[in-house]
């Protein structure tokens, strides 16, 4: 039987190593809040799903890259298309370019998921409107593997303006705060074009921060809090 006509509502058994790798990686400890920007590793995750409800779309794919000592970790990638039950409709495929034949030939959903955790680690995760990618992932390692991360997000939505009040004015999107700092992204809507350019507007706010003083995971996250609670 294929994972996707489980008719009983159940999740696939998982295989043993499939078993120990997830069990690996919620033993980890969590991530140290209090160490220096540079010194933690933070990996920017973007995702492409069949579209934007939350609670009737699914995750197609994941990009995530890693950020570390004060650069991107160009050898540290993840590029991983989760196999579907059936193609997306053609018009979402025409925005994140992932064909039909990808998508059905696309890996095992748990395999693919753990792939990612076992990438992440207890590493904070960075996204630009991140309660949509962190969402999308929950909701599928909860249907796969039973699970939700525990990984702090940092979400530069919030995190830009904070740091520069000064640019805010009229910038929404990830495109808006790409384009002020001439970040380049040839590949809008790939999921690891868009976590690259993220992951370089990540790095325009760390130096940013060291302005600020804001010197430790545990004070962008502040900066975060303080941010949505002013946009409320």
């Amino acid at each position: 039987m294929s994972w996707w006509s489980d008719l009983a509502g159940r999740r696939p058994p998982l295989s043993s190593a499939q078993t120990a790798a997830l069990k690996a990686f919620v033993s980890m400890p969590a991530c140290d809040q209090t160490i220096e920007i540079e010194a933690q590793r933070f990996v920017v995750v973007d995702v492409e799903s069949t579209g934007l409800n939350l609670s009737t779309d699914r995750l197609i794919a994941i990009g995530a890259v890693t950020v570390s000592n004060g650069a991107i970790q160009l050898d540290q990638g993840l590029d991983v298309v989760l196999q579907q039950a059936a193609p997306s409709a053609v018009d979402n495929i025409l925005i994140h370019g992932i064909d039909g034949t990808t998508q059905t030939t696309g890996k095992d959903p748990a395999g693919a998921l753990l792939e990612f955790l076992a990438f992440i680690g207890n590493s904070p995760l960075v996204a630009y409107h991140a309660p949509f990618d962190r969402s999308m992932i929950n909701k599928a390692t909860k249907t796969y593997l039973g699970m939700t991360l525990n990984n702090p997000w940092l979400d530069l939505a919030f995190i830009a303006p904070a740091l520069l009040p000064e640019m805010a004015k009229g910038k929404q999107g990830l495109d808006d705060w790409t384009r002020a700092f001439e970040i380049v992204n040839t590949n809008r809507h790939n999921a690891v074009a868009d976590a690259l350019a993220t992951a370089q507007l990540l790095l325009v706010l760390i130096s940013r921060a060291n302005q600020e003083n804001a010197v430790s995971l545990r004070d962008l996250i502040k900066l975060e809090k303080a941010q949505q609670w002013l946009t409320r």
